[in-house]
């Protein structure tokens, strides 16, 4: 009686998981969710960062109205959970004529996420700094402006690189949120061709995109870490 051969464990695994047919069949859709995660993760990087830096140095300003925005901002924005933030606004915000793509909507809450972290990171920076440095500074004839910027912010930056880029790394990460709004991203284009294929291989090779992509900034990270770490005595 003739019958199909029988398949060993191991052969089981590799045609599950790194299928040949698979793998060559849908690793330009995982290209190219590679490219639309990259180009998220560095919008919101960039962005988070910035607007982050911005808010601490207003709160150093010492604006009693803007210090307290400034806090229930930060306070809420690292309290909801990023998915949530993302459904509200892509089905909710169109009742009230607000329509915003998926991309969009993913770049907007992580951006503003890594804000709300960004700028209690710069702000832990910026409050270490010893209070005689401002003192020594403000008495040589420098404005508020040029001690934040030429004194403050060169040695507060300097301490919140390690864990800025910790938090950046955790909330690009975040993108793969984008898959329940359709972003094509590498979550989405790999949970889609394994719907279609029936098989796993397309969501190893997500998992090797995202390695690709991340492994060299949590390798960043950790030197950062190494860097920039206090020398004891």
């Amino acid at each position: 009686m003739c019958g199909a051969k029988r398949m060993s464990p191991l052969e089981r695994f590799l045609d599950t998981f790194l299928n040949p047919r698979v793998i060559g069949k849908y690793w330009p859709d995982i290209l190219d969710g590679l490219i639309v995660t990259l180009e998220l993760a560095i919008a919101v990087v960039v962005t988070g960062i910035l607007v982050g830096l911005a808010l601490a140095c207003l709160r150093a300003v010492g604006i009693r109205a803007a210090n307290i925005a400034i806090v229930c901002f930060a306070d809420i924005l690292r309290s909801l959970p990023p998915l949530v933030l993302i459904l509200l606004i892509y089905f909710g915000f169109p009742n009230i004529g607000i329509v915003l793509s998926g991309p969009m909507v993913v770049y907007v809450v992580l951006s503003l996420v890594l804000a709300a972290f960004a700028e209690e990171i710069f702000w832990a920076g910026i409050t270490s700094v010893d209070k005689g440095q401002w003192e020594a500074a403000r008495s040589t004839g420098l404005g508020f402006a040029q001690t934040l910027g030429y004194v403050v912010l060169p040695q507060a930056v300097r301490l919140t690189l390690p864990p800025l880029a910790n938090r950046a790394i955790a909330i690009t990460k975040m993108t793969a949120l984008g898959t329940v709004i359709g972003v094509p991203e590498i979550l989405y284009q790999a949970t889609t061709a394994q719907s279609f294929s029936g098989n796993a291989s397309p969501l190893t090779l997500g998992a090797l995109a995202y390695l690709a992509l991340f492994l060299p900034f949590v390798v960043l990270a950790r030197w950062l870490e190494t860097r920039f770490a206090w020398r004891k005595a």
